[in-house]
């Protein structure tokens, strides 16, 4: 199920859901303090809460989701805009209660990308929870395909154009390759200390091993 594509694959399997059980005791402390908790998703989908409305569902919350296009969502609970993750201009300092995120900084692109998302989710809540696939686990989560990560660029490209890989197609030439590995600049802790310098790197793991890495403020 860990290695599937598909929704429920992707939004039930048990690390993400045991992962946002923990985002939840975050919100509860500010319901508590606040009597709500207003949300800032970075990067986040409808359907990533949808799934996990069991999990969270009851709770006096209202999530502002940000992502490259706004979607339509029916459910009051839910607001979603169009927006940069690495510049949320249009939000003020500490506007929202908390800043999430779930495998979204791997996706900004260069070091100097990632810094600026992070300074933004610091920037616009007081606590953030912020998630992210560790380097060093074995299994690349994309690729859905072990070691991948770690071969020397011009062998992942010839991959990639060779087979299809977990949630990216078959590269059609060199040009599609390159994109394709370019999608995804997977993190280490020292790394996420460097980006998150006054939160708690916490480490999830599997099998003794760090399979991704969260920073909590």
């Amino acid at each position: 199920m860990f290695l599937g594509t598909d929704d429920q694959s992707v939004y039930r399997n048990r690390f993400r859901m045991k992962r946002f059980g923990q985002l939840v005791v975050i919100i509860d402390e500010i319901i508590k303090q606040k009597g709500r908790c207003n949300i800032i998703d970075v990067g986040g989908r409808f359907d990533h809460w949808n799934a996990l409305s069991d999990i969270w569902g009851g709770r006096p919350l209202h999530v502002t989701l940000v992502n490259l296009e706004a979607e339509s969502v029916t459910d009051p609970h839910f607001t979603s805009l169009a927006g940069d993750a690495c510049n949320l201009k249009e939000h003020a300092d500490n506007s929202f209660d908390l800043a999430y995120s779930n495998s979204v900084i791997e996706h900004v692109g260069q070091w100097s990308n990632q810094k600026r998302m992070a300074a933004e989710t610091r920037r616009v809540a007081p606590r953030h929870f912020i998630q992210t696939p560790n380097y060093w686990f074995p299994l690349e989560p994309h690729f859905r395909t072990p070691f991948i990560h770690w071969l020397p660029r011009p062998w992942r490209a010839l991959i990639v154009q060779a087979k299809a890989c977990g949630f990216y197609p078959k590269a059609a030439n060199a040009d599609e390759a390159n994109a394709i590995l370019q999608d995804a600049i997977l993190l280490n802790a020292p790394s996420m200390a460097a980006l998150f310098p006054d939160s708690t790197i916490v480490k999830e793991r599997v099998a003794g091993l760090t399979k991704s890495l969260i920073a909590v403020r």
